[in-house]
């Protein structure tokens, strides 16, 4: 045994199309089944509204369209994870969310240029899992201070 302390990162697993994706769960307030979006006017296109959840009106945000993957019919296994940004709640609308897990922050690498058909700058890094392959999501690039701020207003 060495004295090296491993740090574990605990991330909930999502899936987006074929790919799977994990955020920590730190920044996770819940996942919730999808439920009726009250469209809002001149949102970005990625925006699709607003949810009343347990009384706080919450912006959601197709994930699909927001990182560049064709967007799909919602189905069972849709849910929406609510995340926690800048003092605010925003609903991630993801194709399925699979399961928690802990990694090891050791094995995540650099995200490679692109991957699939996500754009690099969304991305913190990947691990890979015996054989599976996680992209890890920086939620803070997924939506700028600029969209988080626009989402607020949403919010009012």
């Amino acid at each position: 045994m060495s004295n090296e302390t491993v740090t574990e990162k605990k991330v909930i697993v999502f899936q987006l199309k074929d790919e799977e994706f994990a955020v920590s769960v730190q920044q996770i307030g819940s996942i919730e089944r999808i439920q009726t979006i009250t469209r809002v006017p001149n949102t970005a296109h990625f925006v699709k509204g607003v949810i009343n959840l347990r009384g706080v009106v919450t912006p959601i945000v197709d994930l699909r369209s927001r990182i560049g993957i064709e967007e799909a019919e919602y189905t069972e296994s849709t849910r929406i994870i609510i995340v926690n940004l800048e003092d605010m709640e925003v609903g991630l609308i993801v194709d399925a969310a699979n399961d928690v897990i802990d990694i090891s922050t050791e094995t995540i690498e650099p995200a490679p240029e692109v991957i699939g058909a996500v754009n690099a700058d969304y991305i913190e890094g990947v691990v890979k899992l015996e054989n599976r392959l996680l992209i890890l999501l920086d939620l803070r690039k997924v939506l700028t201070n600029e969209e988080i701020n626009e989402l607020k207003n949403v919010e009012g």
